[in-house]
């Protein structure tokens, strides 16, 4: 061959080469690239209980498949600043299939007694052909290249194992918190809620007393208290009291309202009732020996109810039983009240605003309060104290009544024989006794 071929080809080829690299660098990405989809992995799951949302003065708690509202699949619970509301999206991650973004509903709750934070739903629809796996919200339509993401699981989803058996009551105990220490009357409630047919109790701690905290680890481990870490105090100044303008601070009652909502849709699908109530509060049927018999028996009686609000009625701390019958030695160092002794009843002043607590179908509930559901489905219903009240033994409310003003009220003695043995073995194995 020739130079001058030679030459010829060597000047083609370079040709080819140079139109070749200016075709490709003149191309869009968007023909031979594929966006970078963020991954979800181990380490960009949200194992904490309160998760700040990224750009926002907001937090995230969880996230619940819910479709019981048309045109939307999932509810995620937050905690929001009222005065830093803001235009949201749900990114949701779709199993095996790109994420995608689609519009955010903000739905806060009418209720927050006053405070910066409020309890805070966000509803996201699902897109198509999408088997949805968790969840995040962007402050921007489109997820940026590069930015790390904390993602929830979506919770409550269908198996297609079947239906899960259901428990029949959850106990859910929010906001625990300083140095609460009260060991005695916590294993007494708790076992009185066993008594009754409890099966699990879920309590929110934020802190408790050393003593307190070894009986719930024991409860834990057994399976009968689920125990929500709630470190609300490291992200915010969370109030004592009920009412931002008495006791200041950022939020509710270290954050009650939220917690209260949260175990409702955590136990939505695997309790059949729900009682929302303190830890020093019983809700005690005085016409049937377990919850289950007299939930039966008003159900049959109000089959359209999903809410039944039950009275509150406080047994005075500071009033004993006379003849000390209950005032047993080995209980004596136990640290806490013993609710055996004291059965001195306030009738409740009927002149002023009388707070109920809740059993509810968790599956009609949408929203609630502390004392009251905000949106439900169905209807509630004010059960008569002769068939259940709430047993309340704390500092006395109406504090001006005299002794022979209380009523007497001994129905937690009908329990006396098996609960003081079984709380006994509880305190006994843990070295209390």
């Amino acid at each position: 061959m020739s130079k001058h071929i030679r030459n010829t080809f060597l000047v083609l080829a370079l040709i080819t080469i140079g139109v070749i690299i200016l075709f490709a660098s003149n191309r869009s990405p968007s023909l031979d690239q594929k966006p970078v989809v963020p991954e979800v992995s181990p380490q960009s799951v949200s194992n904490q209980s309160i998760t700040p949302l990224k750009n926002t003065k907001h937090f995230l708690v969880s996230a619940f498949m819910d479709q019981r509202i048309q045109g939307f699949d999932i509810r995620l619970i937050g905690i929001f600043r009222k005065d830093s509301m803001q235009e949201l999206h749900c990114f949701i991650y779709c199993a095996g299939y790109p994420s995608e973004t689609t519009p955010a509903h903000i739905l806060q709750h009418s209720e927050n007694f006053g405070f910066p934070f409020v309890t805070t739903d966000v509803m996201c629809p699902i897109p198509k052909n999408c088997s949805a796996t968790h969840v995040t919200l962007l402050t921007k339509p489109s997820p940026e290249t590069g930015t790390k993401y904390d993602w929830l699981p979506i919770r409550n989803k269908k198996t297609n194992g079947g239906k899960e058996e259901k428990m029949d009551f959850t106990v859910c105990i929010s906001s625990l918190f300083g140095d609460y220490n009260n060991v005695l009357q916590f294993a007494q409630t708790l076992e009185m809620y066993r008594l009754l047919g409890v099966n699990r109790v879920v309590i929110y701690n934020t802190s408790c007393g050393p003593d307190l905290d070894r009986l719930l680890q024991s409860y834990s481990q057994e399976g009968f208290v689920e125990i929500v870490s709630w470190p609300i105090d490291k992200y915010m100044n969370p109030s004592r009291g009920w009412l931002f303008s008495e006791s200041g601070g950022d939020i509710h009652y270290f954050g009650q309202l939220t917690t209260l909502n949260e175990c409702i849709y955590r136990s939505m699908e695997r309790s059949r009732y729900v009682l929302l109530n303190d830890i020093d509060e019983i809700i005690m049927p005085y016409q049937h020996d377990n919850l289950k018999s007299l939930m039966d028996e008003l159900q049959k009686q109000h089959s359209d109810v999903g809410v039944f609000l039950i009275e509150n009625h406080i047994f005075p701390k500071n009033h004993f039983e006379p003849s000390r019958r209950f005032h047993l030695p080995q209980w004596i160092g136990v640290p806490g009240v013993n609710i055996l002794e004291h059965v001195y009843r306030e009738d409740p002043d009927q002149a002023i605003y009388h707070p109920r607590k809740l059993i509810v179908q968790p599956r009609m509930v949408e929203q609630t309060s502390v004392h009251e559901v905000l949106r439900f489905f169905g209807k509630k219903y004010n059960v008569p104290m002769d068939v259940c009240r709430i047993i309340h033994v704390r500092v006395a409310l109406r504090k001006s009544l005299k002794l022979e003003e209380l009523n007497v009220d001994k129905r937690l003695w009908y329990f006396q024989e098996k609960l003081i043995p079984n709380v006994d073995k509880v305190l006994e194995n843990l070295g209390f006794l």
